[in-house]
């Protein structure tokens, strides 16, 4: 079993920054990557960004050269920094974890006003 849980989410203008954390807890040796899904209004959700334990990243084009995603192992910690937000990036952000299954977070709100 992993535990999820984020945090940073918020209100922000268009063209602001945001960081959000993620941090993990139970049974993190058995981690494979961590990422970042995110559910727009009306929409299923969506790949974000994900991190490998090694530390490879993969991003969604939508968001690719804006947000970078990092991982401490050491705190079990994912980050998603979110720079240059778009209107079209409010969402409610989920973090994500896989080992052997996909676990949640229970979801953070993002909201850039124009």
């Amino acid at each position: 079993q992993v535990q999820l849980v984020e945090s940073g989410g918020g209100l922000v203008q268009a063209g602001g920054s945001l960081r959000l954390s993620c941090a993990a807890s139970g049974s993190i040796r058995s981690i494979n990557y961590m990422g970042w899904y995110r559910q727009l209004p009306g929409k299923q959700r969506e790949f974000v960004a994900r991190v490998t334990t090694v530390g490879g990243a993969n991003y969604a084009d939508s968001v690719k050269g804006r947000f970078t995603i990092s991982r401490d192992n050491a705190e079990n910690t994912v980050y998603l920094q979110m720079n240059s937000l778009k209107p079209e990036d409010t969402a409610v952000y989920y973090c994500t974890a896989l080992s052997g299954m996909m676990y949640w977070g229970q979801g953070t709100q993002v909201t850039v006003s124009s």
